[in-house]
């Protein structure tokens, strides 16, 4: 384990749940993403501006580290775009079948002992397992 960073870890999820709390608390929504962003793209959406706001924030707050001089690892991409598109469009499948995201689901759901959430994110993490072994092992060589 190469990458093990316990501190900042803790800092990140203390964080995660925090905005998740604040979110619930001043608007009484959860905080998963796809559905928020789904909201955003809604035409008949009359809570548009804090949506946006948080979509926003995700893009804005990496960014802002990398302008600060924090080092930002670049993500391990496949070379082949139409793999990069097939799995962004399973990854929206996935999310409108298991209706909500990992963020929904697994800090949310979980937090609030949803059964719904506790299986959909069993399935997420089996899911996750699967693909890995097989594109590590048996695709990829």
């Amino acid at each position: 384990m190469a990458n093990f960073t316990p501190v900042s870890a803790a800092i990140g999820g203390v964080l995660i749940g925090l905005s998740a709390v604040l979110l619930m608390l001043f608007t009484g929504r959860i905080a998963g993403v796809s559905g928020i962003f789904d909201g955003l793209l809604s035409p008949h959406g009359d809570d548009r501006g804090w949506r946006a706001a948080f979509i926003v924030g995700l893009i804005a707050a990496p960014l802002s580290a990398a302008l600060a001089g924090y080092a930002m690892p670049l993500p391990q991409m496949p070379k082949s775009f139409i793999t990069i598109a097939v799995a962004g469009l399973l990854v929206g499948f996935g999310t409108r079948l298991g209706s909500g995201c990992t963020s929904g689901h697994g800090i949310c759901g979980i937090a609030r002992l949803s059964p719904r959430s506790i299986a959909a994110t069993g399935v997420f993490m089996i899911s996750a397992m699967i693909v890995v072994a097989l594109t590590r092992h048996v695709v990829g060589g």
